[in-house]
C-alpha cells in the first residue's frame, strides 16, 4: 500500500478510535486497515496505537504523528488541487494564535465570509495573552503585538495599534482629569504584566524629542489579561494605556474617557510570525494575506517614516 494511503487510514482510525469504523467508512476489510497501520508503524519505527478489544488509543508518538500526518495530507491535497478546476482549494487544518482582543473585535467578526469561501478548511484559533511557541506547539502563524525576537520565525510587519490613555468617568470625577504626565501625582495606574513577578513598566509618554520615557506609578491592582485590564479601568480602579482595539466602543458608549491624547504612549507594532519552512503552505499564505487585509484598516504605519508596510 502507498504510504500516503496508509497515513490516511491511520488518521481515520485515530480520529474514530476504531479499526472497524474506519474500515466500514472506507469500504475496506478490517484486516486491510490493520495492515495499513502496521505498515506505517514499521516504516516509522514506532508504535502509533495502543490496541485493546474495546478501544484504540494513540501512543505519545502516535499523537505527534497524527498532527504531522494531517498537515502532510493537507499539503498533498493542496498540491493536487493546483491542477484541478483551475486553481487550489484550501483544505486541512490551520492553527493560528493571536491576542483575545484582536480575535474578539477584529478577526472573529470577519471570519464567517472567509470560512464560507473555504468550507474545507478547519481553523484552530488560539486567543490568550500567553505567548505561544509556534514551533514547539505547531502553530502555522501567530499575530504578535509588541516586541518580537525569535530568530526561528519569519516576521511580517503589519503596522501598529495606537495606544490610548483611558480612565472611567467615575474615576475622573473622584481624582480629577490629568492633562500632562506632570499632573499624574495622586493618580493610580492599573498594572499589566505578562507574568506575575515581572516589574510593571510604569507610565509611558513622549519625551518631546521623538522618543519615549517611562515613569513609575502606584497601583493596587496587577493583571495578566488584557480584558481584565480594560474591565478594571471601566470599574474605576485606575488609568490604563491600552491598544485602541476594544476601546473605541467603550469610549463611544461613555464607559471610558480618553485622557491626555497629546501624550500617548508609543504605538505597539503588530507582526505576523510563522515558522521558517522551505515551502510555505498555500493555505497559510492565503490566510495570512486575508488576515493582513482584515487588520490593515485598524493599524497605522509604524515607524511613521515608512510609506508602506513591509512584507
Amino acid at each position: 500500500m502507498h504510504p500516503m494511503d496508509a497515513m490516511r487510514i491511520f488518521v481515520r482510525v485515530a480520529e474514530l478510535g476504531s479499526f472497524t469504523q474506519a474500515a466500514d467508512e472506507r469500504g475496506l476489510p478490517r484486516a486491510t486497515v490493520s495492515d495499513a497501520v502496521r505498515q506505517l508503524e514499521s516504516e516509522l519505527g514506532t508504535q502509533l496505537l495502543h490496541r485493546t478489544t474495546r478501544r484504540v488509543r494513540l501512543t505519545p508518538d502516535g499523537e505527534r504523528c497524527l498532527e504531522r500526518a494531517r498537515d502532510l495530507l493537507a499539503e498533498f491535497d493542496e498540491t493536487r488541487e493546483l491542477f484541478r478546476r483551475g486553481g487550489p482549494s484550501l483544505r486541512g487544518r490551520l492553527r493560528v494564535d493571536m491576542s483575545s482582543g484582536i480575535a474578539r473585535y477584529l478577526v472573529v467578526p470577519a471570519l464567517p465570509a472567509f470560512l464560507r469561501a473555504h468550507p474545507q478548511l478547519q481553523l484552530e484559533l488560539s486567543s490568550s495573552d500567553r505567548r505561544v511557541d509556534p514551533v514547539r506547539e505547531g502553530f502555522d502563524c501567530v499575530v504578535r503585538v509588541g516586541r518580537t525576537g525569535d530568530n526561528r520565525l519569519v516576521a511580517r510587519p503589519l503596522g501598529a495599534f495606537e495606544v490610548l490613555n483611558c480612565a472611567s468617568p467615575g474615576y475622573l470625577r473622584e481624582r480629577g482629569t490629568p492633562c500632562s504626565p506632570q499632573e499624574l501625582a495622586g493618580h493610580t495606574l492599573i498594572h499589566y504584566v505578562q507574568h506575575f513577578g515581572a516589574e510593571p513598566e510604569g507610565w509611558e509618554y513622549p519625551d518631546g524629542e521623538g522618543g519615549w520615557r517611562s515613569m513609575p506609578m502606584p497601583g493596587a491592582l496587577v493583571v495578566n489579561n488584557a480584558e481584565a485590564y480594560v474591565a478594571a479601568c471601566v470599574a474605576g480602579l485606575g488609568l490604563i494605556q491600552s491598544p485602541i482595539t476594544g476601546l473605541r466602543a467603550l469610549i463611544a458608549d461613555g464607559a471610558l474617557v480618553e485622557v491626555m491624547p497629546q501624550h500617548r504612549a508609543e504605538p505597539m507594532p503588530v507582526t505576523l510570525l510563522y515558522p521558517q519552512r522551505r515551502n510555505l503552505s498555500h493555505r497559510v499564505a492565503v490566510f495570512m494575506d486575508w488576515l493582513e487585509e482584515t487588520l490593515r484598516p485598524h493599524l497605522i504605519t509604524w515607524p511613521p517614516h515608512l510609506h508602506a508596510v513591509a512584507h
